[in-house]
């Protein structure tokens, strides 16, 4: 028969299998001389660039890696229609340890027709810190209408990436990560360049209001730290660079100082490039990348002050302003000066004040959704709550499968319940339907045998199939 212990144990079993079904895995980080390495995106494709255009392979969707040697230039090929923007983000992330000069090194970029005309301008990003290696990057674009007239028509373009520098700096091969971004058509008319002298341009006081929350830096793009609105506290080491992004809508414009401390080490030397802070808007296009600011010892601090997003910013003379030009995560770079060992052996608290400036309004109106070039609930919470990249994806799965598993449950639960009632009846069909009035009288030299107790079915997982195997929940 089918007894409590049975039916409890097998709501047990179940309950242990729902919770393993639904509980996210987790993901590692690499790292190299103590230092963490640059986090390509999960599911990264390789692509090999080639010097000629004509071997040039075919640049997909999704991320993609590669490498540059010095001197190098490489070219991949890619199907644009008549519509949509396209932006072509390139990052360099050159190994802890590499030589580099700054503003010699650099990468450059461009996006080009098969006629070779180049659709913008010609982008590039350099090092400014000092010789200190860090991941540096830009994007090409190819946009359509307002003020262009090349590359409008749809078919094959190209995709220039090339990486300069002097025989001085190091041989190393820089690893790559490449993106492409779509930006969809605007239902209306396209918005006009605000107006000169629309917007302040002296720096305000940093944000001083509010307790320090646990901010936790990413090694890059992909698994950067969400902070929002208020002051946050996080551990950088020398050598060391730290990823954070904030969501910034239409209308906003950031505030921002990454702070050191005072140091507390017997040093009495300087770094003249020791703090550098650079702002990526959400296609990876370098805001600014010239904030690095000195230490001796006494409290510093990297500021910055971006103009507000504005779809007509992209119709700005300045670079800066350009950038600003659409909704979305705004990335933070925050790199320490391998020299600022003698002040931090140990590791620097680093102070961010994060003031995200104006009243948020509603965009110019894509003609299709984009989750790139907008700012939700959900991305608010993410950097009030300062989530990584990883949990602010696994919370959303996790309530998904949360849900899902609820209704799983319920199916199980319900199996289960119906599997018991099946098996007490089929348990109370083998007993004999009555029982005679009187016991069979037996001679006492016969031992008395007790009738045959009937079978329970089996469970359905032991019914042909093999047993579900459990282990520990490291297990998986």
């Amino acid at each position: 028969m089918v007894t409590g212990r049975t039916t409890h144990s097998g709501l047990a079993v179940l309950t242990a299998l729902a919770v393993v079904t639904i509980m996210p895995g987790a993901v590692g980080v690499a790292s190299a001389d103590g230092l963490p390495a640059y986090r390509t995106a999960d599911g990264a494709t390789p692509i090999r660039g080639t010097a000629s255009a004509a071997d040039a392979q075919e640049f997909g969707k999704g991320p993609h890696t590669d490498a540059l040697k010095r001197g190098e230039q490489k070219y991949y090929v890619v199907t644009l229609d008549a519509r949509t923007n396209a932006y072509f983000s390139v990052v360099a992330a050159p190994p802890h340890g590499t030589k580099v000069e700054d503003h010699r090194d650099k990468l450059t970029l461009s996006v080009q027709d098969s006629s070779g005309t180049t659709c913008d301008r010609d982008a590039d990003a350099a090092f400014h810190g000092g010789g200190a290696p860090y991941p540096i990057g830009d994007y090409a674009t190819r946009r359509i209408g307002g003020d262009r007239t090349d590359c409008q028509s749809a078919g094959p373009y190209y995709l220039v990436v090339g990486r300069e520098g002097s025989a001085t700096s190091g041989p190393d091969t820089w690893p790559i990560e490449l993106t492409r971004i779509a930006e969809p058509v605007l239902k209306g008319s396209t918005p006009a360049k605000p107006a000169e002298g629309s917007r302040p341009t002296e720096t305000p006081a940093p944000l001083t209001t509010g307790s320090k929350r646990k901010a936790r830096g990413g090694t890059g793009f992909n698994d950067a730290g969400s902070v929002g609105q208020g002051l946050w506290r996080d551990r950088i080491r020398p050598g060391e660079t730290r990823f954070y992004r904030v969501p910034v809508d239409w209308g906003q414009r950031l505030n921002l100082s990454a702070e050191l401390p005072n140091s507390t080490a017997t040093a009495s030397g300087h770094v003249s490039d020791a703090l550098g802070l650079t702002v990526y808007n959400p296609a990876r296009g370098t805001v600014d990348d010239d904030a690095f600011v000195p230490y001796d010892g006494k409290p510093a601090a990297a500021k910055m002050f971006t103009a507000p997003v504005d779809y007509g910013n992209r119709f700005d003379y300045s670079d800066a302003v350009q950038a600003m030009r659409f909704a979305g995560w705004y990335y933070l770079e925050v790199t320490l000066h391998p020299d600022t060992t003698q002040f931090f052996p140990r590791g620097a608290d680093l102070t961010l004040r994060v003031d995200v400036r104006g009243k948020a309004h509603a965009g110019p109106g894509y003609a299709e959704p984009t989750r790139d070039f907008t700012v939700t609930p959900d991305d608010r919470e993410t950097a009030d709550k300062g989530l990584t990249v990883q949990e602010a994806t696994d919370g959303g799965s996790l309530r998904t499968l949360g849900y899902a598993g609820l209704g799983a449950g319920v199916v199980l639960l319900a199996g289960l319940a119906a599997w018991t009632l099946v098996a007490r009846r089929r348990g109370t069909a083998a007993v004999p339907a009555a029982a005679p009035p009187f016991p069979q009288q037996v001679s006492p030299s016969q031992p008395t045998e007790p009738a045959p107790r009937p079978v329970p079915p089996a469970p359905p997982s032991q019914q042909g199939l093999p047993p579900q195997q459990f282990g520990q929940p490291g297990d998986r």
